[in-house]
């Protein structure tokens, strides 16, 4: 599989905040990424969850199933529990033919909490990382197994969110983990993407492309913003429209194979999603060009 590039309907509709964009059509979605290039997409709350159905929906606009985010609790549950809790959604991948899933940890998340500052984010204890880390691992193994690579999706507002997080977390899972690289999240939780390109390219199986506003960025920390008010102001936005520098981020994967994907929540009234979709595939396929992937 060469290098694909997919989108996110987040830049159409929020999952997290379901009034931003709550109006459009899924259909409205999946023409407009069409139009713009893309070539798939990952699941969001107004796709069916059912294959033939999501088949029907996808077909017209020769759009591939990218992935699914999946909501884990594992700090909570064991591995065998958790796969009875993620069945439906694996099966569903499976059935689509995508080869990733979208793993995050949010039994103890605040991102979708807007009365909650990032400053208040869950942390996790050292002691901790050990039993976590393989109870992904042991989640790990049984995707791989039916032929779906787990890949972790280090987040805001959650218990992976800086490097020293991405760093204990990659250390304390096991080869069948992955990780999902998201440049957008990477940088804004203090890291550098390329760094983490670097260092973990061997087990990056996924990426998620979104730029970040610095002065969003900066004023969001300086006066304890929540991440959801964060996005509602405009944090992030698509590859070639902040600072994020992807060419140094796409050198550090030589080789890759899989999909990129464009994932940047904007409120749709101040970033119309079609105009942004655009400005971002092309930027990102010039950005891949540039870096010799493409």
């Amino acid at each position: 599989m060469t290098i694909r590039i997919g989108a996110n309907p987040i830049g159409w509709s929020n999952d997290d905040m379901p009034e931003l964009g709550g109006e459009t059509p899924l259909e409205v979605c999946l023409a407009e990424a069409k139009e713009a290039g893309f070539e798939g997409m990952e699941l969001g709350n107004k796709f069916p969850r059912e294959p033939e159905a999501l088949k029907k929906a996808l077909a017209p606009f020769g759009m591939a199933c990218v992935s699914g985010w999946y909501s884990a609790e594992l700090l909570k549950r064991d591995a065998e529990a958790e796969m009875k809790a993620l069945r439906p959604h694996l099966d569903l991948l499976k059935a689509m033919g995508s080869n990733v899933l979208v793993f995050a940890e949010t039994s103890n998340a605040i991102h979708g909490d807007r009365s909650k500052p990032l400053s208040q984010r869950p942390v996790m204890k050292s002691g901790d990382w050990a039993e976590y880390g393989r109870r992904v691992t042991q989640v790990a193994e049984q995707t791989l197994k039916e032929g779906v690579r787990l890949v972790y999706h280090h987040h805001m507002g959650t218990i992976v969110e800086s490097e020293a997080d991405i760093d204990a977390f990659m250390n304390a899972t096991g080869e069948p983990a992955h990780l999902l690289l998201d440049t957008g999240h990477a940088t804004w939780g203090g890291a550098d993407p390329a760094d983490l390109a670097r260092r973990y390219r061997n087990r990056i199986s996924h990426v998620h492309t979104k730029d970040v506003r610095k002065d969003v960025m900066e004023k969001s920390k300086a006066e304890g913003w929540s991440f959801l008010d964060s996005v509602i102001e405009g944090v992030y936005t698509v590859p070639g429209d902040g600072m994020v520098d992807f060419v140094s981020v796409f050198k550090e994967l030589p080789g890759y194979s899989g999909w990129v994907v464009i994932e940047a929540e904007q409120d749709p009234k101040k970033a119309h999603p079609l105009t942004y979709a655009k400005m971002g595939y092309a930027n990102l396929t010039r950005f891949l060009k540039e870096a010799g992937l493409r």
